[in-house]
């Protein structure tokens, strides 16, 4: 019987050593705490890493939803929920700053259509290096005439947790491919595209 004991014993203290190593190990390591995504719910790093080819165009659709609006604050609100730091700040003001230049009074672009045609990351601790390439189908348009587009962008994405959760904090656009940029089509008259 006290060899049975001692075995036990040993086969406890053996569970608790594995059990506070990894808590030690998740408390030291960042990248291994759950965090959530927005629309997502919880993923480390790793996981993030893995299924980016998912969050990355869920992330980039909310920006062109916040490039939709006109309004300051849901423009800023928008982002909010997918960026922040410095690529909030970077993605915000370049809204404004097309909002100031056109004098946009209702919205002048439409998405009909994102695909993620590149992805590549690296994992730093709990923050992720992406270099993403993506396409947009949409219409850009103005009070007399609507352009038909059809972009390619890539960017450097950094992502990392914050309190609200995985956030794009970094983003420096490295190409845009306008060479499907489209046609230029009449707008219809105010009667046609309400059908009356």
């Amino acid at each position: 019987m006290p060899a049975t004991r001692a075995l036990v014993l040993a086969a406890a203290v053996i569970c608790l050593a594995a059990a506070g190593w990894l808590v030690l190990r998740e408390a030291t390591d960042p990248g291994l705490a759950a965090h959530p995504v927005p629309g997502m719910g919880e993923m480390n790093a790793a996981e993030l890493s893995r299924d980016g080819y998912l969050v990355i165009p869920a992330m980039l659709r909310e920006v062109y939803v916040a490039f939709g609006a006109t309004e300051e604050a849901v423009i800023h609100d928008t982002l909010a929920a997918v960026a922040a730091g410095p690529a909030l700040e970077t993605l915000y003001l370049d809204r404004a700053g097309a909002m100031a230049g056109g004098g946009l009074d209702g919205a002048d672009q439409e998405i009909h259509e994102m695909e993620l045609l590149d992805l590549a990351s690296s994992r730093d601790g709990a923050m992720l290096s992406v270099n993403a390439t993506w396409r947009v189908l949409g219409t850009v348009g103005h009070a007399e005439h609507m352009h038909v587009r059809g972009n390619v962008y890539s960017a450097a994405l950094t992502l990392a947790p914050t309190a609200a959760g995985w956030r794009i904090t970094g983003f420096e656009l490295l190409d845009v491919d306008r060479s499907d940029a489209g046609t230029m089509v009449a707008a219809p008259e105010p009667a046609e595209a309400t059908g009356g």
